[in-house]
């Protein structure tokens, strides 16, 4: 008996389904401008999408960014205080102006970074060594306009703009030196070729032949600008159906000479509010009254709307801000789902610039002693610990409790809880320290840990009965 896979099924009813098994460059070299010039067009007019950009920089990079912790350690295993603090105090000097435009801090740089990112499926940072700052250090940000994805050279191994070894390993990025949309650009644009090791490309690789970035919301793109297109519609015909408008009926042969006409010379009337007319004898009036929006506006919508929320990997009830109906226990475990998919986007965000940005930027804060440390240890200080923002809990005092209950039954560590938090648990325990001796020092009585736990207990157990 001959087994097959029904997915490969060809009856009339897949008719249409693809069967390619191009390349991912091959498939997006002659799409990937339409697709970006599209998600660009629904973020500047799609409130769903505009929000879905907005929902990526506050939760991948957040409102303070992420915070950058160095963590040199001595032979001995204990930190290297001084190292540290001169490594921080510098890099958050450097942070303040970070481009070479001497307009973005480094938080707001990663913040417009990871948008482009999401709008356009990519983004290129050039690393500037030597350029006229304190540092001798800048970044530059560049649309992904600028790489040509109709560039090709198959002598030299360039596809779509990149230039390739034998092993596939970028060797260079050949860019238009202005940006081709500028009203200004040439029409015969310069390309310039710029070594790989000055270029960060900063996108999400799915496949393992894609070369090039695809704005994150493309399986749902579609999707949006119908739905768009259907409120549009809905609100059009909701309006007019709140208007009351309707039609003019003559008998055939008589004409009705309007106040006001049209450069047709048609009759044009305009409904207000409490507006009564007098009609020619044997002229009437029938009124077109729209039912809109209809009772299964909301449904449908909503509907669409869970699967573009899918299509975003993001929960529906925060991108379409529509808690109704939601428990403690539903919204959780959305939550809870969806923070993970932003905790996997701050992880590549820091491995692919974060970490890579860093060690540049510490060679040359080295060389040009912005950090008083010597050169030769520079492995020593490359040690840097990212700090991404973290999300309150849904429910306090259950989630407390809960980690409260692992750390009884070693499930959990301090540590572990203070990372989950966004917190160090180092800075926590020595802010607690620095709390303990201004109380003592003002003469300030409160009350001790072990009466705070008690006090938490009685809270909880008053919970559990009120229950």
């Amino acid at each position: 008996m001959i087994r097959n896979y029904d997915a490969a099924k060809t009856s009339d009813l897949f008719h249409g389904w693809g069967n390619g098994n191009a390349t991912a460059d091959a498939l997006l070299w002659s799409q990937l401008s339409k697709i970006r010039s599209r998600s660009r067009d629904l973020g500047r007019n799609n409130h769903w999408v505009r929000k879905f950009f907005k929902m990526v920089q506050r939760n991948v990079i957040g409102s303070s960014g992420i915070i950058f912790q160095s963590k040199v350690m001595d032979p001995n295993g204990k930190p290297d205080t001084m190292a540290n603090q001169l490594i921080e105090s510098a890099w958050a000097k450097w942070c303040k102006s970070c481009d070479v435009t001497d307009s973005l801090s480094f938080k707001q740089f990663c913040t417009l970074a990871v948008g482009a990112v999401a709008q356009d499926g990519e983004v290129l940072i050039r690393i500037v060594e030597g350029y006229p700052n304190e540092f001798g250090f800048a970044l530059q940000l560049i649309e992904a306009d600028h790489l040509p994805e109709h560039f090709h050279d198959f002598k030299r191994n360039i596809r779509m703009g990149i230039e390739y070894d034998e092993w596939g390993k970028a060797q260079a990025y050949h860019l238009y030196e202005n940006h081709p949309g500028d009203v200004h650009a040439a029409v015969s644009q310069k390309i310039i070729r710029v070594p790989a090791d000055q270029i960060i490309h900063l996108y999400v690789k799915d496949r393992v032949s894609q070369g090039r970035g695809v704005p994150w919301m493309h399986a749902a793109m579609t999707n949006l600008k119908m739905l768009g297109g259907y409120e549009e519609a809905e609100l059009v015909a909701a309006r007019l159906g709140a208007a009351k408008s309707g039609f003019y009926t003559k008998p055939a042969g008589e004409d009705y000479e309007s106040s006001e006409t049209d450069e047709y010379g048609d009759p044009v009337q305009e409904v207000t509010p409490g507006m009564i007319e007098t009609l020619p004898d044997g002229w009437g009036f029938q009124s077109f009254d729209p039912t809109h929006p209809t009772s299964a506006f909301k449904d449908f919508a909503k509907a669409i709307l869970r699967g573009i929320a899918s299509g975003f990997d993001v929960s529906y009830n925060y991108l379409s801000n529509d808690l109704e109906g939601v428990n403690y226990s539903s919204i959780r475990a959305g939550v809870l789902d969806e923070r993970d998919a932003w905790m996997v986007l701050q992880s590549w965000f820091i491995e692919r610039l974060n970490d890579r940005i860093y060690e540049r930027w510490l060679k040359m804060a080295l060389l040009t002693q912005q950090i008083p440390l010597p050169y030769s240890k520079i492995k020593k200080f490359n040690a840097p610990k990212w700090m991404p923002r973290r999300w309150s809990w849904v429910d306090p005092q259950k989630d407390m409790t809960s980690n409260i209950l692992a750390m009884k039954a070693g499930f959990k560590s301090p540590s572990m809880i203070a990372a989950e938090m966004g917190y160090d648990i180092e800075e926590v325990y020595m802010s607690i320290k620095r709390d303990q001796e201004l109380r003592k020092k003002i003469g300030i009585t409160t009350a001790s840990d072990a009466e705070l736990l008690q006090l938490l207990s009685e809270i909880n157990q008053q919970g559990e009965d009120d229950a």
